[in-house]
């Protein structure tokens, strides 16, 4: 590294730990959950004044404090692993400025939180508006939405700053250890991911809003190497908005032994050969099917053509809802960013929208889309779903995702085994595997973690190196059974990317077990 770059690095570095400090003071100063005596209430008012004074018609200013923390052990050697975001401690705190001025968005950010800083940052988020607005097509319009005074927390029983990192090691440690000591396993790595995010919501329409968020994602994998092959296995933890109990509850150690011999019997596992078949997708694989090929294709700024760069738009059309079929009756699907532990579950939005539970798919009927206070016209609805979010303070707010599931059968829905009983020949796919999807989510292949084949209603060897082909409407219309609310289960994703400069949302989709009849099944060597 150049001598001149160095400098620039410790230069920055020296600002983010800067800006890092100044706000968690600020956020100590601040008495938790009254929201009109915290440090940023007056922050935030210098920052609506600014805005106003220069002629902006809307403005809100949202401060944010991410702090992620990874910690794993791999073969017991602690090591950096990916997280939310990435590996080790990473602290991030700053503001942004969102202003409509001249009928066009401007923003801008800083990591420096004090009075000269906001007025500086506000002037140039109307300076961007303004610049911007030579290029426009029509004005932003927003739909109206009620000013709140709150403050929301998601309910943690164990806070992982609590936990020291030497007993974090410690836990994950005991799970390589028996795993190591496994027949046929060369390799382990265990980790827990920890993502908590603080943030205070101020708007011109009056709203005041603070929210604290604890995200805790664990998990781990393991490498057998058997008759020649190696091959991995991952015991899929669900990670949720909630503390170190999510780890806890976890029961990682009480699968090491299951994992690993499935690990080993998939290194000798025949392949499935391609045909027709039948599959029978556990929660913890169908959560990625359904977060690709329903939850991107149902977000309302790709069905209009907003975003198209970053993974392309989608095959819906605004003249399909309440008109088109996407799946079976048995396709009910839902958006709920109330959804006790969801990853994406909030008190509000950051439009300041009050987050909410609503159905997008109704006995396989598309009757809904996913829909902000930007957007949400060309709904014809006065009202937003609730969908706008940033990763951090340096990104401006747009449309993503929430928690979206498939709902559980009925009463009298059959259970997992029934499902397996009632199937001559198909396949059970455990897991998260390898995906691909075209630029607008109707044609699509998926693989998983684990196959096991079905014959005679039977689930008999493992399989190796399997995916599926999926149409979408045809796949979804293939959908004939799914279990009860005994075997729902929720799952997700901490790496949901989306705009550029890229952002990371973390969304959870839920589903009971479902069967797919009749699906193009290959073979993807690895």
């Amino acid at each position: 590294m150049k001598r001149r770059d160095f400098v620039k690095t410790l230069s920055a570095t020296g600002v983010a730990l800067y800006a890092s400090d100044l706000m968690g003071g600020l956020i100590a100063q601040s008495p938790q959950g009254r929201v009109l005596d915290s440090a940023y209430k007056g922050l935030s008012d210098v920052a609506l004044a600014e805005a106003k004074r220069l002629g902006c018609t809307y403005a809100d200013i949202r401060f944010t404090r991410n702090i992620n923390d990874s910690v794993a052990v791999r073969d017991k050697i602690v090591v950096d692993s990916g997280g939310f975001g990435g590996a080790g401690l990473r602290t991030s705190a700053g503001f942004g400025v969102r202003v409509i001025h001249s009928g066009v968005w401007g923003f801008a950010s800083s990591p420096i939180a004090t009075e000269a800083e906001i007025r500086r940052i506000t002037a140039r988020a109307s300076e961007v508006a303004r610049a911007s607005a030579v290029a426009k097509k029509f004005d932003v319009r927003l739909s109206p939405v009620d000013a709140y005074t709150d403050y929301w927390t998601v309910p943690v029983r164990v806070k992982p700053e609590d936990v020291s990192l030497d007993e974090k090691i410690q836990f994950l440690m005991q799970i390589t250890e028996a795993a190591l000591k496994q027949p046929d396993i060369i390799r382990v790595q265990a980790q827990i991911a920890f993502d908590h995010e603080w943030k205070y919501l101020a708007t011109s329409e009056g709203s005041y809003l603070e929210q604290e968020i604890w995200r805790t994602a664990p998990g781990f994998t393991v490498t057998a190497r058997k008759g020649g092959k190696v091959k991995s296995r991952t015991f899929t933890v669900a990670p949720k908005s909630a503390g170190y109990e999510v780890a806890l509850d976890a029961k990682m150690l009480d699968n090491v032994e299951r994992i690993c011999a499935e690990a080993a019997e998939h290194c000798t596992a025949p392949p499935a050969g391609a045909g027709l078949k039948d599959i029978i997708m556990t929660p913890s694989h169908a959560m990625l099917t359904i977060h690709e090929i329903i939850a991107h294709p149902t977000e309302l700024d790709r069905v209009v053509g907003f975003e198209a760069n970053y993974a392309g738009t989608s095959f819906i059309k605004l003249e399909d809802v309440g008109k088109a079929v996407i799946g079976s009756k048995h396709l009910n699907v839902t958006c709920d960013r109330t959804l006790p532990g969801g990853m994406c579950t909030v008190g509000y939005d950051d439009d300041g929208v009050k987050s909410q539970e609503w159905p997008i798919i109704r006995e396989g009927k598309l009757i809904d889309l996913q829909t902000n206070r930007e957007t949400a016209h060309f709904m014809n609805q006065n009202f937003s779903r609730g969908c706008t979010f940033a990763t951090s303070w340096r990104n401006f707010p747009f449309l993503r995702m929430p928690n979206l599931h498939v709902d559980a059968g009925p009463a009298g829905s059959p259970t997992p085994e029934q499902l397996i009983a009632d199937t001559k020949d198909g396949i059970l796919i455990d897991g998260r595997g390898s995906y691909s999807i075209d630029q607008q989510r109707y044609n699509g292949q998926f693989g998983g973690d684990a196959f096991w084949e079905i014959k005679d209603g039977k689930r008999t060897r493992m399989l190796s190196d399997v995916t599926y082909n999926a149409i979408t409407t045809d796949f979804w219309n293939n959908l004939d059974a799914v279990t009860g609310k005994d075997s729902w289960e929720m799952f997700g994703t901490t790496g949901d990317a989306k705009g550029q400069p890229v952002q990371i949302n973390h969304p959870s989709h839920g589903s009971p077990w479902m069967r797919i009849r009749r699906i193009m099944v290959g073979a993807a060597y690895s």
